[in-house]
């Protein structure tokens, strides 16, 4: 569907709107907003979905209620609290917002300039200045790319998602309605995610159907077209070992891309060469994008040699049990050895 007139875009915007109005989710960051609510809730919806998000967010503004109580948190209670939410580069760059907004003496209502912040690309800039400053700035998350995509139809083989923005957004910003974009982002995105679903779209029920060039051929499941990546799977063991009422956790460099300060169970790299299938404790598998990993946990029992290894390595520590809760632990690691010591019984008592 092109939108050529501007009475047909005018006629999309009023439908969308109308929807929006009576069916948008009532979630926290839309009850009495503020700045502060949506800079947070965007980071947190960076790759993350609304269900997951939720409590993480009513945690957040209970610690954090402002800008000003996170620019003066340390770094690891920030942390701390995002564990489990994943991405954690989100955390460390929004704290990081907050402490540049704390010695700002205006803050930014353009979305060119949010894009000058930590950790805030073109998306996360339009939804800022669009939802707390009325600027007209156009959204293009993965929800809003798959409404546009089935809307016209647009059958090229994208790339990746930074190439499906460059192609999409000239339309995004012609269906924008600059007197009111905020709604109108939020709305794009809300059909997105509860009515033009990627799997199952509720097209009966969808306002702007009448403009939907897929949904009339009943082919918008194929939509939008992604080039696929090759799976890459991946195969890790682990270490369980106890000392002492303490288990040998690994902590990542404080440079690491990922994890940064994060503890871990050891890989068994350097401890045990065959691990035995009767000292396996469990298999956890999990995907991360194209990664499909699968990791097993191995019980291996403390002896000289190991204790040697872990004198001379200082990325190794025993952390006693009464601790655990106190360090910052990757989130499935945390889940796993609260299984083991609830389903196993080894607890590092």
């Amino acid at each position: 569907m092109k939108f050529r007139l501007e009475k047909d875009i005018t006629l999309f915007q009023k439908k969308l709107q109308h929807w929006y109005a009576q069916h948008q989710r009532d979630l926290p960051w839309r009850r009495e907003p503020t700045l502060y609510k949506t800079v947070v809730s965007e980071f947190m919806l960076q790759q993350t979905q609304v269900e997951t998000v939720l409590p993480y967010f009513h945690r957040w503004i209970s610690v954090f209620p402002g800008f000003e109580a996170l620019a003066n948190a340390k770094e690891e209670v920030v942390i701390k609290n995002w564990e489990g939410l994943g991405y954690y580069s989100r955390a460390r760059n929004l704290h990081r917002v907050a402490r540049k907004l704390a010695n700002n003496e205006t803050i930014p209502s353009r979305a060119e300039e949010w894009e000058h912040y930590p950790g805030i690309g073109p998306y996360t800039a339009a939804a800022i200045s669009s939802i707390s400053f009325h600027y007209p700035a156009a959204v293009l998350d993965g929800n809003v790319i798959r409404v546009l995509s089935r809307l016209t139809a647009d059958a090229t083989l994208f790339k990746d998602k930074n190439s499906a923005i460059r192609k999409l957004a000239p339309l995004a910003k012609k269906l924008l309605e600059v007197k009111n974009p905020g709604k109108h982002n939020q709305a794009m995105m809300e059909i997105g995610a509860t009515v033009c679903t990627r799997s199952k779209p509720s097209c009966t029920v969808c306002p702007v159907h009448s403009f939907c060039s897929t949904g009339k051929r009943g082919d918008m499941d194929q939509f939008p077209r992604f080039k696929v990546k090759p799976a890459q799977h991946l195969k890790i063991n682990r270490v369980w070992i106890q000392r002492n009422g303490a288990l040998l956790l690994h902590k990542a460099s404080p440079k690491a891309k990922r994890l940064a300060d994060f503890y871990e169970l050891p890989s068994a790299e350097g401890f045990v060469k065959n691990p035995m299938r009767k000292d396996r404790l469990m298999i956890k598998k999990r995907g991360i994008s194209n990664q499909y990993i699968e990791e097993r946990i191995y019980r291996v029992e403390s002896d000289a040699k190991i204790l040697r290894l872990v004198r001379s390595s200082p990325d190794l520590h025993w952390i006693p049990a009464a601790k655990m809760d106190a360090i910052i632990l990757s989130g499935p690691h945390r889940r796993w050895i609260k299984e083991i010591i609830v389903d196993v019984g080894h607890s590092p008592q």
